[in-house]
């Protein structure tokens, strides 16, 4: 790929590209074959008919707008690679005319940038630190969960209370008519826990064993499944049991069962310890942010609002595509956070502008400490992805290579150690003396 980059205001590019002709008529070919896989041709085998013979057939320029439509998303990738930007918000591109056989295919790509940073004081910076603080009533809420986690359930022969369980059979109909997911038995739910519509767990309060109700609500407007929200239902109800939690008592004898130690004293130390290496993490992370925010204070940078629109944007795109890989569509997520989609995106503007301050910040200070990253330190970023996909790192190292992204591997862990530089030379203040908007404060 051989590109041409020109600088444009408000931190925006044009990269001119071009497609060899060498990688056109190979791709060109792969489609014809892709193509010739479907076409019946008198003299040869379905699937066997040559590119050469497709491309006559159906007509190069066919052909051609076939593998432009096809292959554009890889040429843009590598386009945006060798011409070694980062890219913000959606590309402006523009295809130049068909090229002709032998011929190169040219395209441009107008697009935001990653700001540019000019350097202040970034060795030195002062940011907040607080103090790891563990409350006896944080221990008490361990200590609860774990008496949660070992009580047991006796069937009661009263009327179910606030707190206890119930096990039913249920049938729910909208309008007479039974609806999908409305059927369930030997359900256990415990009532008062709120995690039924609203309406249902209040209407079992005092039923007993053997007991039928008739339980009617409404299902919330904002109701996941579509075709229920805001509907009225009735459910049949039979309860079948009903149980009620005893906890365990707060001993000794608790503190051998829970997590084998001699005294409830122990326990407490332990719970006390672990809390206190998570709070430590956590204000490591929020002094590592503290002093990179400081940093950002002491530089200038300059950041269109454009750039911080289409970054906002991008966040916004981003979380609904991971929110749709949990099932939940953007048109839920608006009605259950109650606002339009542009509110979303003008809500996360503030923090999209930070967010290119720290990454120009960054970039500057690679720059300007020379920093590199090695294959070696690839590997050992890479060691837990392996792990958890049982292969090695070197097989992923050369996956990241062969795929063209180990340079944007390489940039991340650059910037990583250059956060690593700014926390390691920064002055810790006590939190109450740190600014406004320190991670600490």
């Amino acid at each position: 790929m051989k590109t041409t980059v020109t600088e444009l205001p408000e931190s925006r590019v044009r990269v001119e590209a071009e497609v060899p002709p060498a990688e056109l008529e190979k791709r060109l070919n792969q489609t014809a074959q892709s193509l010739g896989s479907e076409l019946r041709i008198p003299g040869f085998r379905q699937g066997k008919v040559p590119p050469p013979v497709v491309i006559r057939r159906i007509g190069r320029e066919a052909v051609l707008e076939e593998t432009i439509r096809s292959s554009l998303g890889r040429w843009y990738v590598a386009a945006i690679d060798d011409a070694g930007i980062a890219p913000v918000g959606d590309p402006k591109l523009d295809i130049g005319d068909p090229p002709q056989e032998g011929e190169p295919l040219t395209f441009s790509i107008e697009i935001g940038v990653r700001p540019k940073a000019e350097l202040g004081e970034y060795k030195g910076v002062e940011a907040g630190r607080r103090e790891p603080q563990v409350e006896d009533a944080a221990i008490d809420a361990e200590v609860d969960a774990l008496r949660e986690r070992l009580a047991r359930l006796d069937t009661v022969e009263e009327a179910a209370e606030n707190g206890d369980f119930v096990v039913m059979d249920y049938l729910g109909s909208i309008d007479g008519t039974p609806f999908e997911g409305g059927e369930g038995r030997d359900q256990l739910v415990e009532l008062g826990s709120g995690r039924l519509i609203p309406g249902f767990e209040e209407q079992l309060t005092g039923a007993t064993a053997g007991e039928e109700r008739k339980v009617e609500l409404a299902f919330p407007p904002d109701y996941p499944a579509e075709p229920l929200a805001g509907k009225d239902a009735v459910f049949e109800v039979t309860v079948k049991e009903v149980k009620r939690k005893h906890l365990p008592e707060l001993d000794d004898d608790f503190a051998v069962e829970a997590a084998g130690f001699d005294s409830l004293d122990e326990l407490r130390d332990d719970i006390r310890k672990r809390l206190e290496e998570g709070e430590t993490r956590q204000i490591d992370s929020e002094f590592r942010q503290a002093a990179l925010d400081a940093a950002v204070a002491e530089a200038k940078v300059d950041v269109p609002d454009q750039l911080v629109a289409d970054r906002a944007r991008e966040v916004f795109d981003q979380t609904m595509h991971s929110l749709s890989h949990q099932g939940i569509s953007k048109d839920a997520y608006l009605r259950i956070a109650q606002k339009e989609e542009d509110e979303l995106v003008e809500e996360a503007k503030p923090d999209a502008e930070q967010a290119l301050r720290r990454e120009a910040v960054l970039t500057a200070i690679v720059a300007a400490e020379g920093i590199e990253v090695s294959d070696d330190e690839v590997l050992e970023a890479l060691g837990p992805d392996a792990e958890r996909s049982n292969t090695k790192p070197k097989k992923l190292l050369d996956r990241l290579r062969s795929e063209g992204r180990l340079d944007s591997v390489k940039e991340d862990l650059a910037a990583r150690k250059a956060l690593d530089l700014v926390a390691e030379n920064a002055k810790a203040i006590p939190a109450e003396k740190a600014p406004a908007g320190d991670a600490s404060a």
